[in-house]
């Protein structure tokens, strides 16, 4: 059963991707956001460390992480952002390591497809088969985080700075899927082109 990595820069399109790939294809999603969330959950694998490194001030009334608190903390201090990294980061990929095992085990999927901003930052090539790169063209991306989630041009300028170029993922990745048109037949079928043609169908 083979792992295909999903990446590429904020608002590129990557959810579409994960969507088409599970509902289409029956494939297992696992995205490192969400995991990271359920790792933070009471009893998560990452809560008492996140406490114990940030204090009572992050917490809700009914303990849990308040990530807004949190995010306001770490993100204007780059030596706290590096110890939640720390935290979070390693967690996650042994949780996900953990998943596909078990999905393999279980043999019920054909192929699975794992998500994160940090794809390639944080080695998943070693976990994945493959990596794909989601790719949108910087005016659609910024036009979609307007539209969708309400990010002002200051914003998305300091997202789209914090992560990698275009050259970078490129490199990095096997096959490159382009989102940037509004015909998201055109992506499906990009899609289903380099699974038959990458031995994932």
């Amino acid at each position: 059963m083979k792992v295909l990595g999903i990446t590429g820069g904020v608002g590129a399109g990557k959810s579409t991707v994960l969507d088409y790939l599970q509902r289409r294809h029956g494939a297992r999603v696992i995205q490192a956001d969400r995991v990271a969330h359920l790792l933070q959950e009471p009893g998560g694998r990452c809560y008492a460390a996140i406490c114990e490194e940030f204090g009572g001030e992050i917490l809700r009334e009914d303990g849990t992480i308040d990530r807004g608190r949190l995010g306001a903390l770490v993100y204007a201090q780059p030596a706290k952002l590096a110890r939640l990294n720390a935290i979070v980061h390693p967690s996650v990929k042994t949780y996900i390591i953990e998943e596909i095992e078990r999905e393999r085990r279980a043999g019920r999927v054909p192929f699975i497809a794992v998500e994160a901003a940090l794809l390639l930052e944080d080695h998943y090539d070693r976990i994945c088969d493959e990596i794909w790169y989601v790719f949108a063209d910087e005016e659609t991306r910024a036009g979609r985080l307007a539209r969708d989630r309400g990010y002002t041009p200051q914003k998305t300028k300091s997202v789209m700075a914090n992560q990698l170029r275009e050259e970078d993922y490129r490199r990095g990745c096997k096959f490159v899927i382009d989102n940037s048109g509004d015909f998201v037949e055109n992506t499906y079928e990009q899609i289903d082109k380099g699974l038959v043609e990458h031995g994932f169908l």
